[in-house]
């Protein structure tokens, strides 16, 4: 779990319908490149697309994950590419990358260079390996690949806005409070509990808004990011549009006793379990007292 809250790379204003329309649409001179569009590899694609269809249609899709689990960036390729297929998909959408960036400049054959370049893609933070498929998959079917987090010089702002503070419910702020908690271990000092909670919903507006910005009638925006950003009670739900439909898969490793029951617009998807790792013990290093 190398991504807890503390993990926080991210960037500015969304990027608007007419500069995408623009920028895949490479001026008037000369013919589009035509999209590379195929299904991802591996016998669980199929699988994959009959349980997206049960959460269609829709106009946004929020996909969580566990950042450390392979599979679900596997899946997350078949999610795109299936979609990418239906000629449904209107952009994808990336906690892994700022706001305001953007391959929608980028051809079909671009490559992997120039997108992690237009992407100017954080190889520390998010290895590339991991998500490289997912992201070129978008790419070679010409669907715009943004950005979607706070950028890094936002992040003291967003920590001293005391206007953050209403923009959940009371019982919905004290539950992300306590989720930053858990989520570092219960390490952090108390004083810094209200500034990362500030700069989470900081990040969850910025998304929702990168979305809403997306959106084309008809077709879909997926958000690919960690499960606590696609929390329907906390995360990026409470920052949309209400006249967008939207649904919901989480991505589980292994099982989970306190997960909330699949509906008909939120989908719990199990994978296997991953290996035992004591991440409290790495964090307590890190925010530990230095010598």
């Amino acid at each position: 779990m190398p991504h807890l809250f503390c993990h926080l790379p991210i960037r500015g204003l969304a990027v608007s319908l007419c500069a995408v329309f623009l920028a895949l649409a490479g001026g008037c001179a000369g013919r589009p490149e035509s999209p590379i569009v195929e299904l991802a590899s591996g016998g669980a694609s199929a699988a994959t697309a009959v349980r997206l269809d049960a959460l269609l249609p829709t106009d946004v899709l929020l996909v969580g994950e566990q950042h450390d689990a392979a599979e679900h960036q596997k899946i997350e390729q078949q999610i795109i590419s299936a979609l990418a297929a239906r000629g449904l998909l209107a952009a994808v959408t990336l906690e892994m990358a700022d706001v305001g960036l953007s391959t929608a400049t980028l051809k079909p054959s671009s490559t992997e260079e120039q997108t992690r370049r237009s992407l100017k893609w954080d190889e520390k933070g998010w290895p590339w390996a991991a998500y490289g498929p997912v992201v070129m998959t978008a790419v070679r079917a010409g669907i715009p690949v943004l950005g979607g987090n706070l950028p890094r010089e936002q992040l003291p702002g967003s920590m001293d806005d005391r206007k953050l503070d209403i923009r959940l419910p009371g019982p919905a702020l004290k539950a992300q409070q306590q989720a930053i908690r858990i989520g570092h271990c219960n390490l952090l000092p108390e004083s810094q509990v209200t500034p990362l909670t500030r700069v989470q919903i900081a990040r969850d507006i910025t998304m929702a808004g990168a979305i809403h910005q997306a959106a084309l009638p008809g077709k879909v925006v997926v958000l690919l990011a960690g499960n606590g950003h696609v929390d329907r009670q906390l995360g990026v739900p409470q920052h949309l549009p209400t006249d967008l439909k939207t649904s919901i898969i989480r991505l589980r490793a292994g099982p989970d006793a306190a997960v909330e029951q699949a509906d008909a617009l939120q989908s719990v998807w199990i994978t296997p379990a991953l290996p035992d790792t004591d991440y409290c013990a790495a964090l307590s290093k890190e925010l530990g007292p230095k010598p």
